[in-house]
Parts: C-alpha cells; sequence; structure tokens
C-alpha cells in the first residue's frame, strides 16, 4: 500500500485557483485552496511529478508534525520529540524557514531558534553529534509555520524555488517571474492555436513560458537539483521514471511565438534565454516598437504583454505610452485578445477600452492588474 502524504504548494496570490487545476489534473487528491497556497494529498511520485511538472508552484511542502503551545518554549519541548535524524544525515547541512504570526514570539528569529536547538540536540541524544546549520546552500530545509498557538513544521522539497527553471541565462531590469509568466498564461485561456505575441518581450519569460506550454514541455527539464534529492528516501530509479513519463507528453509545437522588444539589449537577453531553453525554432524575436510598427500579417493573436509601470518614466511619458498602446490595438488587431499587466492603474485608464475581465495579482510586492480586452471593430464605443 502507497503512502500518501499531506502536501501544501505555494504560489502566488492570484494563482491559486490555476494552480488547483494543475494539481487535479495530475492527479492529485483532496485539493483545497488557501492563501496563496494549495493543500493535497499525494505519495512519493506525487512529491516528485509535482515539482518537475507544475508550472505555477513556487514550492512543495511535505507536512512533517503539527501540534499546539502554550508558550514559546514549548515549540523546542514538543520538538525534540520528532526522530529527526529520520529526515537527515549527521552529515547534512539544514535550515530552519519561520513564517510567524502569533503573540508567543515578538519576532521571527526566536522560533527558528528554538527548533534548530531542538533538532541539534535530538541529534546529540542519539549519536553525539549534530548536523550543521547552512543558510546559504542547505541540503535540507525545514518550514516552521506558526499561527497563534498552532505549529505546522513541513519539509520543502523543492528547496530552491520552482520559479528558477534553469533557463535563464541573463535578465533585463524589470524581468517577470517564471511562475506569474505561467500562471497569466493559464489564466489568459489562450487555446495554444492562435498565435501568441508578447510585443514588450524583456527577457522573453512570457514567451518562453508559452512555448513550453504549448510543447506541453515540464518546466522542471531544465533544473539539475531538487530538495528531495536530499532526502534519505529519494529514489533515483522512481525520479527517473518519473522524468521519463513526463518527457513522452510532449508535443510538437506548431503555434507561432512572437517576443518583440524596442530594445536592441532585451532582444540580446531573449535570444540568450531562448536559445538556452533550446527554442529557437519555436519562438520568433525581433528589435520593434510596438507603436510604430507595421500592419501584421496574421490576426487572430492572443497578445500578452506587461509594459512599463512607469517608476521610471515621467507622467506624460507614461500616459502617453499606454494610450499608444490602446490606439494600437484598436486599429491593428482587430479579432485579436489582448492581456495587460501593470501596477500604474491611472495609466491603465489611458487604454481607452473596457476590460473585459480583471484580476488582481502581485509582481514582487507591487499589486498588479491583469485586464482583458476583446479587440473587435467598433472597439472605440466601449471607451470609457
Amino acid at each position: 500500500m502507497r503512502l500518501m502524504y499531506n502536501l501544501l504548494a505555494k504560489t502566488l496570490h492570484g494563482l491559486e485557483d490555476v494552480l488547483a487545476a494543475e494539481l487535479a489534473d495530475m492527479g492529485a487528491v483532496d485539493i483545497e485552496k488557501g492563501r496563496r497556497s494549495v493543500s493535497f494529498k499525494g505519495d512519493q511520485k506525487m512529491i516528485y511529478r509535482a515539482n518537475y511538472s507544475l508550472r505555477s508552484a513556487m514550492s512543495v511542502l511535505k507536512a512533517l508534525d503539527s501540534f499546539s503551545i502554550a508558550k514559546a518554549k514549548d515549540l523546542y519541548r514538543k520538538s525534540t520529540d520528532y526522530p529527526w535524524e529520520t529526515i537527515m544525515g549527521i552529515g547534512q547541512t539544514f535550515m530552519v524557514v519561520p513564517v510567524v504570526n502569533s503573540s508567543l514570539f515578538n519576532h521571527t528569529a526566536f522560533p527558528a531558534l528554538l527548533l534548530k536547538d531542538a533538532i541539534a540536540d535530538r541529534f546529540r541524544k542519539i549519536m553525539r553529534r549534530r548536523p550543521s546549520v547552512d543558510s546559504k546552500n542547505p541540503d535540507i530545509v525545514i518550514n516552521c509555520h506558526i499561527s497563534e498557538k498552532q505549529v505546522n513544521i513541513s519539509l520543502d522539497s523543492s528547496v530552491i524555488p520552482l520559479f528558477k527553471r534553469g533557463y535563464r541565462h541573463s535578465h533585463t531590469e524589470a524581468s517577470l517571474s517564471e511562475v506569474l509568466a505561467a500562471g497569466i498564461i493559464m489564466i489568459s485561456g489562450w487555446d495554444m492555436k492562435s498565435p501568441l505575441l508578447d510585443p514588450m518581450c524583456g527577457s522573453a519569460t512570457l514567451g518562453i513560458e508559452a512555448a513550453l506550454m504549448a510543447g506541453n514541455i515540464p518546466p522542471g527539464k531544465y533544473r539539475k537539483h531538487f530538495g528531495f534529492m536530499s532526502w534519505p528516501d529519494f529514489d533515483n530509479e522512481l525520479f527517473k521514471k518519473i522524468r521519463r513519463e513526463e518527457e513522452a507528453k510532449t508535443r510538437p509545437i506548431k503555434t507561432p511565438v512572437y517576443c518583440r522588444d524596442i530594445s536592441p539589449a532585451n532582444i540580446r537577453i531573449a535570444r540568450a534565454n531562448i536559445r538556452k531553453a533550446g527554442l529557437e525554432s519555436e519562438i520568433r524575436t525581433e528589435v520593434a516598437d510596438f507603436l510604430a510598427s507595421g500592419a501584421e500579417e496574421q490576426s487572430g493573436f492572443t497578445i500578452i504583454m506587461n509594459p512599463p509601470y512607469g517608476e521610471r518614466l515621467e507622467n506624460p511619458d507614461i500616459e502617453n505610452l499606454y494610450s499608444g498602446i490602446g490606439e494600437r490595438l484598436k486599429h491593428v488587431y482587430h479579432g485579436s485578445t489582448a492581456w495587460l499587466l501593470s501596477s500604474n492603474f491611472d495609466a491603465l485608464k489611458r487604454i481607452g477600452l473596457r476590460p473585459a475581465a480583471k484580476y488582481t495579482l502581485y509582481n514582487g510586492k507591487l499589486e498588479v492588474k491583469l485586464l482583458k480586452y476583446e479587440l473587435y471593430p467598433g472597439s472605440m464605443k466601449g471607451k470609457k
């Protein structure tokens, strides 16, 4: 009988629905959406598969222990009872990541210290030695979540966040997170048949994530390491089997993906990332000014763009940029669907189109809006 574990996939605000859908497609059970997370149950294969193939997850945690405390030092006392020697070897390094919202603690460093001491003392008692703490490159990462008097301790099966796919050669000044890019594409409902265009592509994150989806290429393909590989029960043959199964699902990419940018430097970075991902034949790159380029040879685009938000542009410039984007969409892209991501809510009003849908997301610490525009002849009538 296979062992089933309580698991938690962490994500970004606003991506809970797409992550839950991904997990359901993967065969996870008991799926429940939380705040920036989705809990589920799965076996060892599911842990491996989730890390290797989820596009909208930041990390996957495996529950270890759960208990309540009445005072701060109860965390130490109850944690010493856990068999940490089954989780890591004496020669491995570990780190504790605290997430604390409790009146029992004045700051997050103290519960992390208590848990580290509990682990060290448990090892000293059992083995007369203790593993070392490494906050930069640990073998084992333990997550300690405390909400008032409830403590949940889990093991990070990813360690290196899953947005670090492994294909990024370099990045532009305001590169989009791979997880956010993938989530936006999934929210858009792109059918992977219509041509996809990112006319302000920066480092090409949106284009690469779109091509990976179109080819059903697992995002973990480029990574060399996941946290679970350092676990004592890591089954390398099972992981190889999961990789073969996931890579057998790939398909030819028949959908055109276009990445354009006004900056030649950005396009050089984009091409380097695309080349590292092995997608040179699938993604077409071009130095082009979206506001000044000519008519398109194709129609029916899915357009996804992340224009500048205005932190480094004077107000008239950013307003002119957004009004220019709106004019371009209205007059050139009839029959297409456009999605715009921005934190500049005033500038978004200059687009001059009524959004068909609105989503609130976060790009780093910035609250952003993802707006959908259906483009058709007569779109100007929808102007506010």
